[in-house]
């Protein structure tokens, strides 16, 4: 959430900042994908899919891709 509010990123992916130097660094974090969303460029891995449950209802639950989430059936 924090990366995401520093790069002026919404809930959604959609960029509301107002500043090129956000916009500047962006691809560091984030990778632009289509609709004009920015999506983080991160790999979750777990042993228990509660917790990827858990992110993925949170507030920026909707940020990641399906394909970001890595779990086994057990922990």
């Amino acid at each position: 959430q924090t990366i995401a509010g520093e790069h002026g990123l919404d809930g959604d992916g959609h960029y509301n900042g107002s500043s090129d130097l956000q916009l500047e660094r962006m691809n560091v974090y984030f990778t632009h994908a289509s609709g004009d969303k920015y999506v983080p460029r991160a790999v979750l891995v777990d042993l228990e899919p509660g917790t990827m449950d858990a992110v993925r209802a949170g507030p920026f639950g909707k940020l990641f891709r399906p394909d970001n989430f890595v779990f086994g059936q057990s922990g």
